[in-house]
């Protein structure tokens, strides 16, 4: 919901203030020199989010937590793989490329989603398609990687209310 001038409202405003601000201090630390950085920093988080995120891309909390429930031990997971992997004397790989036609229009949704995938070791979104199909380079094609970005990208999809529908 925004005001007549395109804002948000107050409440939202703040809502997402603390948010970043609480953001700022679990990754710094509380220390209290460092609040007025951390104070400049959610604010201008703040006005970036008002001005990128769109008024039909509203979060889920619920499966926004869903999603961190599994997206935090499965990137523990395939870290702890790829650095196995990486120390092995003869490491087990068969690198390469998968193609996956994403459900999610262009726009946001499918950046964040694509973004999001990043931060999993093993897999890069390297391109993507007008039509949806997304170039992932993974390190093991052996891998069922096709399956483990469907459910990825069901799970990202739970985090938007309307399903990443709105783009």
């Amino acid at each position: 919901m925004t005001t007549e001038a395109g804002r948000a409202p107050p409440l939202a405003m703040l809502t997402r203030s603390l948010g970043f601000l609480a953001l700022w201090l679990i990754l710094m630390g509380p220390a209290l020199k460092d609040l007025p950085i951390g104070l400049i920093a959610a604010a201008a988080a703040t006005w970036t989010s008002t001005a990128l995120w769109p008024e039909s891309g509203k979060l889920s909390t619920r499966g926004l937590l869903r999603f961190l429930i599994r997206f935090i031990p499965q990137s523990a997971v395939a870290g702890v793989d790829v650095a196995r992997r990486a120390f092995a004397p003869q490491p087990a790989l068969s690198p390469g490329f998968v193609t996956y036609r994403t459900v999610l229009p262009p726009g946001m949704a499918r950046s964040a989603s694509c973004a999001v995938m990043s931060l999993q070791p093993g897999k890069l979104p390297v391109a993507a398609d007008a039509d949806g199909t997304l170039h992932i380079h993974c390190l093991d094609l052996r891998e069922p990687v096709a399956e483990q970005i469907a459910a990825d990208e069901a799970a990202f999809c739970g985090t938007l209310e309307n399903g990443g529908d709105h783009g």
